[in-house]
């Protein structure tokens, strides 16, 4: 583990090449999993204001299950996270082709929601767990991303270089920066 201000990072994050393949895994991470996408305060409410952006991108049944029971819903952990349609797909999943895209990230790119989607969904792979003095950044490794891995390896992208949008939406330049000095200094170390 690496640490950054009050953050500590998993040497995979720097280590363990990653790049989505959507083509091959179809998006299927937006219907895996045990509940919804994790979501900060901030985001249910930009969710809740924008949810008449949306819902243009969506189909009838997530419309109906959105407007009914609204953006998000407390999981067995005590977390809001993102509505589901029939306890498994995200309701903002947008189906496109055989491959499952984002309805909030479709507004987002027409200039209608402020936020691209939420962050869990952004950073993923690496999952981030707050604690009482810190927040943890660890790899989530799962089966369903076998085909990011192998494009990440073939492409020689390491995951934190994969992800530098989402984690300078959420830590900000001057901690990326800092992120990228200390992997430059692992791999120089590591030979």
């Amino acid at each position: 583990m690496i640490q950054i201000g009050n953050t500590l990072i998993s040497l995979d994050i720097l280590e363990k090449k990653f790049i989505c393949d959507i083509t091959k895994c179809k998006g299927i991470c937006c219907v895996e999993g045990d509940s919804g996408a994790p979501l900060t305060d901030d985001e249910t409410k930009v969710l809740a204001e924008s949810l008449p952006q949306i819902l243009p991108f969506l189909d009838s049944v997530h419309v109906e299950i959105l407007k009914k029971q609204g953006v998000f819903y407390i999981d067995r952990e005590g977390e809001k996270v993102t509505t589901l349609v029939d306890n498994a797909e995200c309701a903002f999943v947008v189906k496109k082709d055989g491959v499952l895209l984002c309805g909030i990230e479709l507004a987002y790119k027409q200039g209608l929601v402020s936020i691209p989607k939420p962050i869990s969904c952004h950073l993923y792979p690496i999952r981030c767990k707050q604690y009482r003095d810190f927040e943890a950044l660890n790899y989530d490794t799962w089966y369903i991303c076998k085909d990011g891995v192998n494009k990440g390896n073939n492409e020689g992208l390491a995951l934190y270089q994969f992800l530098k949008a989402p984690l300078i939406r959420k830590y900000g330049e001057q901690w990326y920066a800092e992120l990228e000095m200390i992997a430059h200094h692992w791999k120089c170390s590591d030979k």
